[in-house]
């Protein structure tokens, strides 16, 4: 081979040596850019779960939270790590009790569904039903309640949303009246129910779980709805009551921190009761 033919060979060899490296740097660079444009916020959010369901021998539980509470990540995180422990926590102890009887016909079954309230600039509500049977003649239905600050990431009770020292007597007068109202509406006829009644005593604001009730204001609380549960002030057959105040009724008992989430007229007022209640 010539010295000229050496050196044109020589010269091919680095061109397609610097071509080849070139175009490896070129897909290293593709790669780390390749994340950045990636919809790694929206794969986030839509592999948020907003629910869990486990069956066993013993046990069938199962938790519902609603699609609005992947915007509040703070609340979700701290809601779902707590109730799934419950629910395990319960299956474990339908083991137990099945395990020490023998075994059952049935399984136990329980579960926790979140119905989203009223939201406003700084507030999120959720209104809790825990469904459970054990056996017996009926299952238990029980009721909870979530309404959670957005600014502070923190859960709030009655003692934060209402002004401390307030004389509660004007709210429990306006929820029992409101709650004989629902149950004239139903039973009518019914014995009427009061605040300190011998066969159904009406539950006192304090201690009765509420949630915030859409208003006509977006943005904006109209009310809050208490959640009554069977046998509170009827029989079982009556089911329970979901009764809504509006803020007109309460305004002056509460907190300044939070007066101003509230303003119009709940959108809907008196029974609001779900028809699966």
């Amino acid at each position: 081979m010539s010295r000229t033919a050496r050196a044109l060979l020589l010269s091919a060899c680095i061109a397609a040596t610097l071509s080849a490296s070139l175009a490896a740097c070129q897909r290293k660079e593709d790669k780390a850019q390749a994340p950045a444009n990636a919809p790694a916020p929206a794969v986030a959010a839509s592999t948020t779960p907003v629910g869990y369901e486990s069956k066993t021998p013993y046990a069938d539980v199962k938790l519902t939270l609603p699609q609005t509470i992947k915007a509040t990540p703070a609340l979700h995180a701290a809601l779902y790590a707590d109730m799934v422990r419950d629910l395990k926590q319960f299956e474990e102890g339908a083991q137990a009790d099945l395990s020490e009887a023998g075994g059952g016909p049935n399984p136990y079954e329980k579960s926790i569904a979140f119905t989203p309230g009223a939201e406003t600039d700084k507030l999120v509500s959720l209104a809790r039903t825990d469904f459970e049977f054990t056996g017996g003649a009926h299952p238990n239905t029980s009721y909870a309640a979530v309404i959670w600050d957005k600014t502070t990431n923190k859960r709030l009770g009655f003692a934060d949303l209402f002004r401390p020292g307030a004389d509660l007597s004007v709210l429990d007068k306006a929820l029992c009246a409101a709650a004989n109202a629902a149950k004239q509406a139903r039973t009518p006829g019914s014995e009427t129910a009061t605040l300190d009644g011998k066969m159904w005593t009406c539950p006192k604001a304090v201690s009765t779980p509420f949630f915030l009730t859409p208003g006509a204001t977006p943005g904006k609380a109209g009310g809050v709805t208490f959640l009554i549960g069977p046998y509170q002030v009827g029989p079982y057959s009556d089911g329970p009551y979901w009764i809504a105040l509006p803020q007109s009724a309460f305004r002056a008992l509460l907190n300044p921190t939070y007066a101003d989430q509230f303003d119009a007229a709940p959108v809907k007022s008196g029974d609001v009761t779900p028809k699966n209640g």
